[in-house]
């Protein structure tokens, strides 16, 4: 096997682990962790709260932008919806899309529940480098930390070539303090969480963007006890 061949077969690893992980014991995990029940451990929650800091801190950015009305907005790893429903209830048109069948079905259920119809949403269970279109923005959140980052750079180069104005992306940032929570088991959500963790180097993803013919428009830190995420918002130069 030569060294193209064993990356493509990690990567093919990775992405199988999460699919199967969020379609199984993952899947009623992450459904409490991003919803309200009060049946999650400290660390959960604490994800829950982090989470949700990186989601109002793009919904803040798109606030601040204006009305949404005509936008065409990929999800990318949209998980049970906690991005996609309020850029529905915004106005946008919004295409909804994760890895894991069982999690796209729960969005899709979540949605009808708050929303009178469904008019400007689709919901796909796809590959995030199987998705094609062209949307306005693409935005993925909490997704490149299953994947290394040679893996995260063909996926964030894939998604650069459906964004037709603005990228947002959050990642595990690569610094020694989180290097170290990993370390002592802190970071993660207990021993049945399956899928690898990976972290990634700001200015790797930073250098991708800007490959694809992006610059960095805004940048953010949200942060729980156990749970770091670097958001980043790129905008196509002109």
């Amino acid at each position: 096997m030569t060294a193209t061949d064993a990356k493509t077969a990690a990567g093919s690893n990775d992405k199988t682990e999460v699919r199967e992980y969020f379609n199984s014991t993952g899947f009623d995990r992450w459904r409490r962790i991003y919803g309200t029940t009060d049946d999650v451990n400290k660390v959960q929650k604490n994800i829950r709260i982090g989470h949700q800091k990186t989601v109002d801190t793009v919904l803040s950015w798109f606030d601040e932008d204006g009305d949404l009305n005509d936008k065409r907005i990929c999800d990318a790893g949209c998980g049970v919806g906690s991005l996609s429903i309020p850029l529905l209830e915004r106005g946008a048109t919004v295409y909804a899309s994760d890895i894991a069948q069982m999690m796209v079905e729960e969005a899709e259920v979540r949605a009808k529940a708050t929303l009178d119809n469904l008019d400007k949403a689709t919901f796909e269970a796809k590959d995030l480098e199987q998705i094609s279109g062209d949307f306005d923005v693409v935005v993925c959140l909490d997704v490149l930390i299953h994947y290394p980052t040679a893996e995260a750079a063909q996926m964030i180069q894939h998604l650069a070539s459906l964004a037709g104005d603005r990228l947002l992306l959050s990642f595990a940032p690569d610094t020694p303090v989180l290097t170290l929570l990993k370390r002592i088991g802190e970071f993660f959500p207990g021993p049945s969480k399956t899928t690898r963790a990976y972290q990634h180097k700001e200015k790797d993803i930073i250098a991708v963007l800007e490959g694809c013919g992006f610059e960095i428009k805004r940048t953010a830190l949200n942060k729980a006890p156990f749970y770091f995420s670097r958001l980043l918002e790129a905008v196509r130069k002109v």
